[in-house]
């Protein structure tokens, strides 16, 4: 039997942040590597139909995530995610910025905060991210984050339940 697992989003513009909840039927470990692992985040980390595609990752502190998002006819949406923090199975941070196809970022960008922990059949995972500027906070919100987000999350789910079947 699959539990209720809990997807929750709230804005705070007073704080200029977006806090997420969400939790998923699946180990730690994987949960983890999910988040951490470019051949992994690039089969969950766009709303369909868009896919994502990563040129480069490194993930250590002062290391950095260059992909981009895209569409089914091509267009691509670029961001920069630098890790600025990172304790192993359980936190990372990183700096988040959307840039341009030659790797220059589009400022302002956001601070993301990842907590993961085990909570015996379940991981929760909770994302805070602290934008730097309001009017940025409201436009991406305005385009669909929430919307985009839930829909990622969803794909993460699936991922998740197709490789926990496999070990």
């Amino acid at each position: 039997m699959t539990p209720e697992l809990l997807f929750d989003f709230t804005v705070d513009k007073s704080k200029k942040t977006v806090l997420i909840t969400r939790e998923f039927d699946a180990e730690l470990s994987l949960v983890w590597d999910a988040f951490t692992k470019a051949e992994l985040l690039d089969q969950w980390g766009a709303p369909k139909p868009w896919t994502a595609r990563t040129k480069h990752m490194n993930f250590e502190v002062g290391g950095r995530r260059f992909y981009a998002m895209v569409s089914p006819d091509g267009l691509e949406r670029w961001a920069i995610q630098k890790y600025t923090s990172i304790t192993p199975k359980t936190n990372f941070k990183m700096f988040n910025t959307f840039a341009d196809k030659d790797e220059n970022p589009e400022l302002p960008g956001s601070d993301w905060d990842f907590t993961f922990s085990d909570q015996g059949e379940i991981t929760k995972v909770i994302i805070t991210i602290y934008n730097e500027s309001l009017e940025r906070m409201e436009k991406m919100i305005e385009m669909g984050f929430k919307e985009g987000y839930a829909m990622s999350m969803r794909n993460l789910e699936e991922l998740l339940a197709a490789l926990s079947q496999r070990k």
